[in-house]
């Protein structure tokens, strides 16, 4: 099976950045859609940033211009970079990721177990 693994979360200051990281080990042909989401308590998941197959992303709007995310697919890694944190950006966040398992087109789709993000001021 595949198994997904996060690390990068903390503690920082406004204004500081972290890198999340998310590995993904297992039987892995290849890599569809991978995304980072975050929720804070009493809120609602929501989703951060999202790549495709291709180098296409999207982002939450109050991310955009900080956030980046990235993947090397022969790692089986994916990132988020976040500059310019704020005490708003403050939630767990967790990855998902669909990977495909052959040639078949058959897929799996995970989370990983979330990383805390705290930004104070």
């Amino acid at each position: 099976q595949v198994q997904l693994e996060e690390s990068g979360g903390g503690l920082v200051q406004a204004g500081g950045s972290l890198r999340l990281s998310c590995a993904a080990s297992g039987n892995i042909f290849g890599f569809n859609e991978m995304a980072w989401y975050r929720q804070a308590p009493g809120k609602q998941r929501e989703l951060v940033a999202h790549i495709g197959r291709g180098t296409d992303t999207n982002y939450l709007e109050s991310v955009k211009g900080r956030f980046t995310i990235s993947r090397d697919s022969a790692k089986h890694m994916v990132y988020l970079q976040m500059n310019s944190l704020k005490p708003e950006d403050s939630a767990v966040y967790s990855c998902n990721v669909e990977v495909r398992l052959d040639t078949m087109g058959t897929t799996w789709n995970g989370w990983g177990q979330g990383t805390q993000v705290t930004v104070y001021s």
